[in-house]
């Protein structure tokens, strides 16, 4: 998930006040300045809300990485649940458009999860997210299966329509959502492509 290069380091007193604030995280990761790294970006859908990356090999689980959005100095841990942006989307507030409505979607599948992990929305064999560690046939369903997310156009409510192939657990299904400006978004259909696929994406936040 947001692989991309719109992150900013967070280095110097700023890094160690920061990390000062999260000591322990969830009261069992350790934060250091030697170790832990610490990034932040913006995102299209807040006009000052900042998400912020935090890393460390050394933690017992070496590929999680742990998310914060910031909003005026107030930190809200995104630990997987939607009560944590539900409270920046009614703060902030936020604004989704037709232009970073797909970009929403994206990060409420990724941050707001199921008992097996994300929603993680599909849309390309390049993505790092996407397992590779998998047999010819698995790898040809799902490369003749994602897709770039679409939007679909605007329903009578005004909700934005959009379609994407999610990985889930492991499984692939089509699905539908409605997007409310307000960033509520409601799955209204899915379909299943394949199921019980030798793997997963495995990106832990929590």
């Amino acid at each position: 998930m947001y692989q991309d290069e719109n992150w900013n380091a967070v280095e110097g007193d700023e890094l160690t006040g920061f990390l000062d604030q999260i000591d322990d995280i969830d009261g069992k990761y350790k934060v250091s300045t030697a170790t832990t790294k610490v990034s932040w970006r913006m995102l299209p859908f807040y006009e000052s809300v900042a998400l912020i990356r935090v890393q460390d090999p050394n933690w017992v689980k070496p590929n999680l990485v742990v998310y914060y959005l910031t909003d005026q100095g107030n930190l809200f841990r995104l630990n997987g649940t939607s009560p944590p942006i539900h409270e920046v989307n009614a703060k902030a507030p936020i604004k989704v458009t037709e232009e970073n409505v797909l970009e929403y979607l994206r990060f409420f599948c990724f941050f707001v999860r199921g008992e097996e992990g994300p929603f993680y929305i599909a849309e390309s064999m390049d993505d790092p997210n996407i397992p590779t560690d998998m047999d010819e046939t698995t790898q040809s369903v799902i490369e003749g299966t994602v897709r770039p997310a679409s939007y679909e156009g605007k329903n009578d409510q005004g909700h934005m329509l959009c379609n994407a192939v999610v990985f889930y657990s492991n499984a692939l299904f089509y699905a539908d959502f409605a997007v409310q400006p307000s960033g509520m978004i409601e799955m209204l259909d899915d379909e299943p492509i394949a199921s019980d696929l030798p793997s997963r994406v495995d990106q832990p936040v929590a």
